[in-house]
């Protein structure tokens, strides 16, 4: 054998190796294709609701993953809330089954999502289910909506790309994140959290050179545009469609 065919042998046998990684075994207490309680030990937000597609044990490929953030008014201790609105409520009813992995966590009473948090949860995660790191997205709603673009803002190496819904950032910060896709909705009508706030951040990111963005402004709608939102024919297409580069 001569020293190319000896190289390509070892690339070969590596990349077989690297695709050969050990899938992580179900965690205890999940079960595909139903959505499911779970609790983790390590970190604050432990406490969580898991969707796990049909076919998520026999598919070869690794899974994406999208984390949901609830609003204000689904933190607590009662699980349940987070079932209330957006991805949860609609797999909860028999509405969706999502193509991807869902995790919701619940956030404590009176606590806000903190990116240092939210990217430590995303760790323990990646390495708890068989998911395709470069495909980590986040969405969320209100407070969660504020909470996904902090985070996408302070660790934007770790999503492929954000759905905030009535949310708003920080427009002097988020050019730290202008490489990551987002797809933003609001209610041109919110006067809970107005308009204005999240198309701020829009405009630092176009001004920072970011073009994969949309924003989707609903009229007439108010602080309620997670409904039309969540039920858009093309988030889970764009979801779908993206990876961390």
């Amino acid at each position: 054998m001569n020293r190319r065919q000896t190289l390509l042998t070892l690339a070969v046998t590596t990349l077989l190796g690297a695709c050969a990684t050990p899938r992580p075994p179900l965690p205890a207490g999940l079960a595909a294709g139903r959505q499911l309680p779970m609790k983790i030990d390590d970190g604050p937000l432990n406490r969580m609701w898991v969707w796990l597609p049909p076919d998520y044990e026999q598919k070869a490929e690794r899974w994406p993953l999208v984390v949901f953030l609830h609003g204000s008014g689904e933190r607590g201790t009662e699980l349940d809330a987070v079932l209330r609105n957006g991805p949860p409520m609609h797999v909860a009813k028999g509405e969706a089954a999502y193509p991807f992995v869902l995790v919701s966590p619940q956030l404590r009473e009176d606590r806000e999502w903190e990116p240092a948090e939210l990217h430590q949860l995303l760790l323990a995660l990646q390495s708890r289910f068989f998911v395709d790191t470069d495909r980590s997205l986040a969405t969320g709603l209100s407070l969660g909506g504020h909470g996904v673009w902090n985070w996408a803002t302070a660790y934007p190496g770790d999503l492929a790309g954000i759905a905030p819904v009535c949310g708003h950032g920080d427009p002097s910060r988020v050019a730290a994140m202008k490489r990551v896709p987002v797809r933003a909705y609001h209610g041109d009508r919110d006067d809970v959290v107005p308009l204005a706030g999240q198309q701020a951040c829009i405009d630092a990111l176009r001004a920072a050179g970011d073009r994969d963005i949309e924003f989707i402004i609903y009229p007439g709608v108010n602080h309620g545009s997670w409904i039309p939102a969540y039920k858009d024919p093309q988030l889970t297409p764009w979801l779908l469609s993206h990876r961390r580069t």
